[in-house]
């Protein structure tokens, strides 16, 4: 796997969504200064696609857990993308997280707490299909399925102010789809498309849900539920923003992470 490891601090964990990479938290990191941030391409995605087998949230929270072994960390913030915040759910609702010999620690312990962009705890049961079926264009068809799923979603999942003022936001998400392995790609949709919710109740972090009032996969009414599900929770919504949260709106991602972090975690 490709990791990025940097600063010092207390630990951030980031995990992307489907078609993304660590790029996606890019245009927020000066919020974390002051942290050690490890910024994963997870298996199957972006630098990381160079992975043998099926791809599972199970699998995707175990790949997780090996780095922060690898990295002998214990406990950290995470932040998360789209299906990232699936693998962050799972790992937040584990009542223990284990990996290898080096790390054994209760999930209260690990997950300091969770910062969600464009947050699910699952798709969907009308969504799985369409999912399913973008795994095998991509498979099929290679880069150029990428290119035609690329613009689909970049039309499907992006605000119309994004779409109208935000142009190089657009590219970014367009240009981060394209370059996916289509194999790697593919394998994570049907992961995504089979993912099961973790169980809430076991969620007891401080928690931020962030989504847009125009995000189509992370409604605000679906995203309002989940926070009603987590104990230690809120939500915010983003006028004129679609699903890609910290790419679409990075300054209004970026003072929401920090007053949570200031008003959570004051140093």
């Amino acid at each position: 796997m490709a990791v990025e490891v940097e600063g010092s601090g207390e630990a951030v964990v980031m995990l992307h969504g489907l078609g993304g990479t660590s790029n996606t938290f890019s245009a927020i990191m000066p919020v974390f200064s002051r942290y050690q941030t490890i910024r994963i391409d997870l298996p199957g995605a972006g630098r990381s696609n160079l992975v043998e087998g099926s791809i599972s949230i199970a699998s995707l929270v175990a790949a997780v857990e090996r780095v922060l072994s690898h990295l002998n960390i214990s406990k950290a913030h995470f932040v998360g993308h789209s299906m990232g915040t699936i693998v962050a759910a799972h790992l937040a609702a584990n009542t223990k997280v284990s990996s290898g010999n080096s790390l054994a620690v209760s999930a209260s312990q690990l997950v300091r707490s969770l910062l969600l962009f464009g947050p699910l705890l699952c798709p969907p049961e009308p969504a799985r299909p369409n999912i399913k079926a973008r795994a095998a264009k991509a498979r099929s068809e290679g880069l150029v399925g990428m290119q035609v799923i690329a613009d689909a979603l970049v039309q499907s999942s992006t605000s119309a102010e994004s779409k109208r003022s935000r142009l190089a936001s657009i590219a970014f998400v367009r240009e981060t789809l394209m370059r996916q392995c289509p194999n790697g790609y593919a394998r994570n949709c049907e992961a995504l498309a089979e993912a099961e919710a973790a169980d809430t109740s076991q969620i007891a972090c401080p928690t931020l849900l962030v989504t847009g009032d125009e995000d189509v996969v992370a409604p605000p009414q679906a995203v309002r539920q989940m926070s009603e599900k987590i104990a230690n929770s809120r939500y915010e919504v983003l006028r004129g923003c679609g699903h890609w949260t910290p790419i679409e709106m990075p300054i209004e991602c970026s003072q929401l992470a920090s007053q949570f972090y200031s008003q959570r975690f004051a140093p």
